[in-house]
């Protein structure tokens, strides 16, 4: 009996995975035939792109502009009943001009000097900060207040003068710096944070003698010397430094 011959063996069919997504010729072309929520799964899609990139911006950390000294707290004496002042001071460690603003969660009984300023490269200035010390309601600790300050950077043009506005009209490109807890210190028990303060208050009051005198540049350009610190307002959101 004869025994029929098999049938041929057929070649392996083998799925070409490679041809399917990644050909950009034909896919760029057939992306564009796709409906809006379809595209975005597309390779090279610049509305894709755009979104990842928008999302590394919230991510990744932006670089600091500005070095603050003290850099996390702000210290003041604590006299209850007085007026008492603080210091700290403000350089622009990055290669361009620096705005700098501050704002506080006590607008009604702080002010500063300057509440901000323009800085070039390199540049610093000491603020000084003026605080009404309340008395304190059923012996309620001082740094227990939650008095708080913030102080935000914009990266601007040399040619520019500082007005608050401008952080308004830029309020996208806008950082927050730091958040600066408020410590209160005893001014009759010596340590070196106090010893501090009263030097970079000295360097402050003596700063603001030079500008008062005639001189070619006698340091960063602050229009109007004004004394009113913003309020903060904690329901804003920018990106911030941590």
């Amino acid at each position: 009996m004869d025994v029929a011959d098999p049938k041929p063996h057929s070649e392996p069919k083998v799925w070409n995975f490679f041809k399917l997504p990644f050909r950009h010729s034909s896919n760029t072309a057939s992306c564009h035939n796709l409906q809006p929520h379809q595209q975005r799964h597309c390779p090279n899609n610049p509305t894709l792109e755009g979104s990842i990139s928008s999302v590394a911006r919230l991510i990744l950390p932006t670089r600091r502009r500005l070095k603050l000294d003290p850099s996390k707290k702000l210290f003041f004496p604590y006299e209850p009943g007085k007026q008492v002042r603080s210091a700290i001071r403000v350089k622009n460690t990055s290669k361009s001009h620096v705005a700098f603003k501050f704002q506080t969660t006590a607008p009604k009984s702080c002010f500063m000097r300057p509440p901000g300023a323009v800085l070039a490269p390199g540049e610093s200035i000491i603020a000084t900060v003026f605080k009404f010390v309340e008395q304190p309601e059923n012996n309620e600790k001082p740094d227990k207040t939650g008095l708080k300050f913030k102080i935000m950077s914009l990266k601007v043009k040399g040619t520019v003068d500082y007005v608050p506005e401008l952080f308004e009209e830029q309020k996208d490109q806008v950082t927050v710096e730091q958040i600066l807890r408020v410590v209160f210190l005893d001014p009759e028990r010596p340590s070196p944070a106090l010893e501090k303060l009263k030097r970079q208050l000295a360097d402050a009051d003596a700063a603001i003698e030079a500008r008062k005198k005639p001189a070619e540049d006698a340091g960063p350009k602050i229009l109007g010397e004004g004394l009113v610190i913003d309020e903060w307002v904690s329901n804003v959101t920018t990106n911030l430094h941590f």
